[in-house]
């Protein structure tokens, strides 16, 4: 889904070209900022696509009604940062 949500010409490599090619250049870092883990990204392909997809991610799966606490992350939430 991911490669999908990125966008050409991603959407139609197979995952060990997509982890040679994009995740492996990607830079960022991970925070805890009181019950929710940030993971941000600096310069990731087709950033204000992702942005769209992950960005708030506990405040759109609470909209949806799934539960946003990830039990084998200690309960806590999961959001991306695209800068």
């Amino acid at each position: 889904m991911l490669c999908q949500r990125i966008g050409a010409p991603v959407a139609g490599w197979n995952s060990q070209h997509f982890a040679g090619s994009v995740l492996r250049g990607l830079e960022g870092d991970v925070r805890v900022k009181r019950n929710t883990i940030i993971v941000t990204y600096y310069n990731a392909p087709n950033s204000t696509l992702l942005k769209k997809h992950y960005e708030q991610l506990p405040q759109k799966l609470d909209r949806e009604g799934v539960s946003t606490t990830i039990p084998w992350l200690y309960g806590l939430n999961l959001d991306f940062w695209f800068k």
